[in-house]
Order: structure tokens, then C-alpha cells, then sequence
């Protein structure tokens, strides 16, 4: 059976496609991505532990 964790990250609205592209070739899926209640988008990665 796969065993996952999970990481919680803000996501800067200027540098998006950056930040996600960093934490994609970390080895962490993006699972959502939303908005908070101050506006800014918050993701939700996860990723096979080893």
C-alpha cells in the first residue's frame, strides 16, 4: 500500500507557475489549489513517502 505526506504551502500571486514548477520537481503532486479568505491561493501537494 502507497503511504503519501502531504504539504500545505501559500502560492505568491506573482509567481505562480515558479513555485509550482519547484515543489513538481520536488516530487509533490498538486492535489488543489484555492483561494483563502485574504485572497491568496493556497496548494495542497502530496507525494509517495519512500
Amino acid at each position: 500500500m502507497t503511504k503519501w505526506e502531504y504539504q500545505v504551502a501559500p502560492i505568491p500571486l506573482h509567481n505562480e507557475g515558479l513555485m509550482l514548477n519547484n515543489f513538481g520537481q520536488d516530487g509533490w503532486e498538486l492535489v488543489q489549489l484555492t483561494t483563502n479568505a485574504q485572497g491568496g491561493m493556497v496548494a495542497f501537494f502530496k507525494r509517495p513517502i519512500e
